[in-house]
């Protein structure tokens, strides 16, 4: 009995596995931060409404969930985002929770219309940067990140604004440290106080 249990058990984590990599999966509930851990300002993440607001000094919620164990290595990303004048905020992958600071570890994918900061939406801070503006502040838009092995893509409404393939990067700093091509999980930025950012129908597609 306990063998049979153990196959049947074995076999719908097989199933899930599978469907995770095959399938959108959310890893936001629209109810609650559940999943999320939030660096040393919890207070700049709440949920309101079905939806991440995030306003408030520095911090980053990581994804801490069960999807794919919260390690991610080629996959898509997909979430709705909205920012409100001379916000800034970003999407970082590959990284892993730290208590505070700016994450050391993975890639951060820029969130920014009208902030000072010139590297605007879809840039790979400071690896490939995008100065042109596609979306308006005050407007839902929907922010696609695919990585398929070392090749980033960045997708704004369905066009691509920027490609990197960190293989092919001549220029790439010698103290880029652990801001590389890995595998690790997700996070939302929250900027500083004057910052109030949006996301929403955030999910995940994890490629082979």
């Amino acid at each position: 009995m306990k063998k049979t249990c153990f196959l049947i058990l074995t076999f719908l984590i097989s199933i899930l596995t599978f469907a995770q990599k095959e399938e959108w999966v959310p890893l936001f509930n629209g109810h609650n931060l559940e999943g999320w851990k939030v660096s040393e300002n919890p207070e700049s993440f709440q949920v309101v409404d079905g939806v991440i607001k995030i306003d408030g000094p520095r911090a980053h919620a990581f994804y801490v969930g069960d999807v794919n164990g919260a390690d991610f290595k080629n996959f898509e990303f997909k979430a709705d985002v909205k920012t409100m004048p001379k916000a800034n905020s970003g999407i970082f992958f590959h990284t892993a929770f730290q208590e505070s600071g700016w994450p050391d570890k993975g890639y951060e994918v820029q969130v920014n219309q009208s902030h000072s900061d010139w590297r605007k939406t879809g840039s790979l801070y400071s690896f490939n940067d995008v100065r042109e503006v596609f979306v308006d502040d005050g407007e839902w838009y929907t922010q696609h990140i695919i990585v398929k092995d070392d090749h980033v893509t960045v997708k704004v409404n369905g066009e691509t604004v920027m490609e990197y393939v960190e293989s092919e990067d001549k220029n790439r700093p010698e103290n880029a440290g652990n801001k590389r091509i890995d595998r690790g999980t997700f996070a939302l930025q929250a900027h500083d106080p004057e910052s109030v950012i949006y996301y929403r129908n955030i999910m995940v597609r994890v490629l082979p």
